[in-house]
């Protein structure tokens, strides 16, 4: 008997120390003092390991865009960021405002909370990029950033490593090109008030958990270059032209200036966007041929585990840009597993959460939206597929899209208005189009759906306006 008690409590011990070597929690020191413009007083967040100390996170500044009767506004929100594993308990405190109401998105992760006075308790056990919402003020939130535990250790003594700790970092010039084979490390706690160029370069990673100035535009640029890396960091906007190779990881774009893209892609081929988080005062992300300098079509872009808010045109858009006189082709996209947190778009044109305009001679083709789930956005469309002439931006239509399988997308609002999908002429057209498991509001769209008469178009039930020079569309289970 005392032997079994023994191994029971060995066994217990060890699980015991298993169970708290797997909680982890790190906390950034705090780059400025709280009296700083860069700190924002609307909340006041801590976190815990399970029944632990509160420990005080940094809450930033960030400016985001409110478009108000066509013009833009600049607003002030918060963001906080940590890293942990396992599991751990967060409580944010607004000080703005008196709490009446909160949301916690993307609601698709269903965090449950509870208020307390003007404290709002949840837990998390696994990372995720979110926004705490007070009054359904999005103007005002607070974006909190959950992070894995960073796996990278820093060794200073490194020659091939440029390392930023905790602090303010101000780059010479403004800009700073970075060598093949380097590593910059951006600590947590560390702001870098300045630009990283990857241009004409190999075997670049820019990694850490911390900020490019929120008032730098386009924090990091990869121009030409092969096998990069750019992972946990928040900054304004990520370009790459021209390169092969690319993995953008856990990395969150927050801009608010005029035409401020978040994660742009020009005539570049393999290019990975993970876990990423954009909100944007333009297109979240964009997928363009020939454009700024580049040549050439792209192939093989995915973006997966990501959320996606547009406070100003499309959280996706794909196909505008080319090369009128020597066309380029855009092929093989796929969009997975994807949190559409907003779309806010006044001109038609311009609209679509998923959104496909061929232009400037462009194919664009075998493009794959998986496993999307879209809130009820502010305004706009759900899907706009259109070979279109953008006299604009464009010299020519595109020359076609074709082979584009939307499964798995759910829609739950009613704020969408009517879809688009329309060729240009009958030399110009869109072809292949599947949806497969298309939920809207809790109704899956089906050709064969016993709630559509049979003198109707599959399309009229899924409000999507489908034109001529449309080929081969089809809705299935």
């Amino acid at each position: 008997m005392n032997y079994l008690k023994k191994v029971i409590a060995v066994s217990f011990l060890l699980v015991w120390q298993f169970v708290a070597s797997a909680q982890q929690l790190v906390v950034y020191p705090f780059p400025v003092s709280e009296t700083d413009a860069m700190h924002n007083n609307d909340f006041s967040v801590q976190v815990r390991k399970p029944g632990g100390k509160w420990q005080d996170l940094f809450e930033y500044n960030v400016k985001v865009d409110e478009v108000k009767n066509t013009k833009h506004h600049v607003e002030n929100a918060s963001m906080c960021s940590f890293d942990f594993a396992g599991e751990v308990e967060v409580a944010v405190t607004s000080k703005r405002s008196a709490i009446k109401k909160v949301k916690i998105r993307p609601l698709s992760y269903d965090i449950k909370h509870e208020v307390k006075g003007n404290t709002i308790y949840f837990r998390l056990s696994k990372p995720g990029n979110l926004s705490i919402e007070v009054n359904d003020d999005i103007f005002h939130n607070l974006h909190l950033f959950a992070n894995p535990v960073d796996a990278f250790a820093v060794n200073k003594q490194d020659t091939n490593l440029i390392y930023y700790g905790a602090g303010v970092h101000k780059i010479e010039g403004g800009k700073k090109y970075i060598p093949s084979g380097k590593t910059v490390y951006i600590a947590g706690g560390a702001v870098l008030m300045g630009q990283l160029l990857v241009e004409g370069v190999q075997d670049v990673k820019i990694l850490g958990r911390g900020v490019i100035d929120p008032s730098v535009k386009m924090g990091v640029h990869i121009a030409n270059s092969k096998r990069i890396m750019v992972e946990g960091i928040c900054l304004t906007q990520c370009a790459t032209g021209g390169s092969d190779s690319v993995t953008i990881r856990n990395v969150k774009s927050i801009s608010y200036y005029g035409w401020g893209d978040g994660l742009n892609v020009f005539a570049s081929n393999n290019v990975l966007f993970d876990a990423v988080f954009c909100r944007n005062s333009d297109d979240c992300t964009t997928v363009y041929a020939t454009r700024k300098g580049f040549t050439g079509g792209c192939r093989n872009i995915t973006m997966q585990n990501s959320t996606l808010w547009a406070d100003v045109a499309h959280p996706i858009m794909i196909g505008l840009h080319g090369n009128t006189p020597k066309p380029d082709t855009i092929q093989d996209l796929k969009y997975s597993n994807i949190d559409i947190l907003d779309h806010k778009e006044a001109q038609i044109d311009y609209q679509g959460c998923m959104a496909i305009n061929a232009g400037d001679n462009n194919l664009v083709r075998n493009v794959q939206f998986e496993n999307i789930r879209v809130e009820n956005f502010r305004q706009g469309q759900l899907v706009h597929i259109r070979i279109t002439f953008n006299k604009k931006y464009c010299t020519a239509p595109g020359q076609g899209i074709e082979n584009v399988l939307f499964k798995n997308i759910t829609y739950t609002g009613n704020n969408a208005t009517l879809s688009i999908i329309d060729g240009y002429d009958t030399t110009r057209k869109v072809k292949n189009i599947v949806f497969e498991n298309l939920v809207v509001n809790g109704v899956v769209i089906t050709d064969d759906m016993p709630a559509k008469p049979k003198w109707y178009k599959t399309s009229d039930m899924a409000n999507i306006f489908v034109g001529e020079h449309v080929e081969g569309i089809e809705f299935k289970k």
